[in-house]
């Protein structure tokens, strides 16, 4: 690789990782604010007296109401540090039900927006990350309660800080710096994945996981994001994979699946750790949310066959494309 061509591959990552961080930006920031001043006005607290009566559906105590709501509409540590402020114990199956619904439906106005952006509809993204930590939640609460295991209480091994932004300056000055991270890790992203289509690997990797992610209905070209998004969470994952569905390189129906896949499986490595640190059971956090998944996917992947070409896909999904 030559100097001009290796100044062309920088200049080449660096306006692919500026374009998906535009993107990202456009559904984050604004989205971030109007949470913000939902959260103000207690809409969070109100939203978690509304699903209380759910919680007791899935074996849990009314007050994780507003500990789910709290990861719905902010994030996942928020949601923490709800919980550590509830003078609730719980058993080891009750902490793997709550943080299996919380992976599952978390962070939902930003993940939501960019599943919008990538072209899957809002209603669709909200059934199935709600649905499934419902759905999933409950399945959970059948099988410990038939087998009676895990009912010893689950110990918090970790706490996180309970330092909070006590002025809008400190919480505007927090996002920033979320920001500034979120474009430095999209830059190290795109520049590792321009590499690996360098240097071929890529292409061996798509080569190796596409008759799996074919059974999902994931097309090879669709793979690697996928599988960063799996990793490292939707936003990166989605955002990458809006880009190229926005150069119109992948299909419409493979983007719906893999952002389907992605709402319910994404950011596997850090997200588990965060659970099991509040007592989960690891496989139940893990393997359980991975074949719960991969089997809901793979039926709807199955059943988006029947319809596509049809006229009513759109309620599903659309083209983004602007080539």
């Amino acid at each position: 690789m030559g100097y001009e061509t290796s100044c062309e591959f920088f200049q080449r990552t660096l306006a692919e990782s500026v374009n998906v961080a535009i993107t990202l930006y456009k559904v984050m920031i604004p989205t971030i604010i109007v949470v913000k001043i939902f959260e103000e006005f207690g809409g969070v607290v109100w939203f978690s007296s509304f699903i209380a009566p759910l919680m007791n559906a899935v074996g849990l105590p009314s007050e994780m109401g507003l500990v789910w709501a709290t990861a719905i509409f902010v994030n996942i540590y928020s949601a923490l540090v709800v919980l550590i402020n509830t003078d609730v114990t719980m058993s080891v199956a009750q902490a793997s039900i709550l943080s299996c619904m919380i992976l599952l439906a978390h962070s939902m106005p930003i993940e939501v927006g960019l599943a919008k952006k990538s072209g899957v509809s809002v209603w669709w993204s909200i059934l199935t990350r709600v649905g499934g930590a419902l759905l999933l939640g409950w399945l959970l609460h059948l099988t410990y309660s038939a087998t009676g295991s895990l009912q010893e209480q689950a110990k918090i091994i970790w706490q996180p800080s309970m330092e909070t932004a006590t002025s809008l300056a400190a919480w505007g000055i927090s996002q920033l710096q979320n920001l500034i991270l979120v474009f430095v890790i999209i830059v190290a992203l795109i520049f590792v994945l321009n590499i690996l289509k360098v240097i071929g690997i890529e292409k061996l990797i798509a080569k190796a996981l596409s008759p799996f992610l074919r059974l999902l209905g994931i097309s090879k070209e669709a793979t690697n994001l996928t599988l960063i998004g799996i990793t490292l969470g939707l936003s990166y994952g989605g955002g990458l994979l809006i880009n190229e569905a926005k150069k119109g390189h992948i299909p419409p129906r493979d983007i719906f699946t893999a952002i389907t896949l992605l709402g319910l499986l994404h950011s596997l490595i850090e997200d588990t750790l965060l659970m099991l640190v509040i007592g989960a059971d690891f496989t139940a956090i893990f393997w359980g949310r991975l074949v719960f998944a991969l089997v809901l996917v793979g039926v709807v992947s199955r059943l988006m066959r029947l319809i596509d070409g049809k006229r009513y896909e759109r309620l599903f999904y659309r083209s983004v494309a602007t080539a």
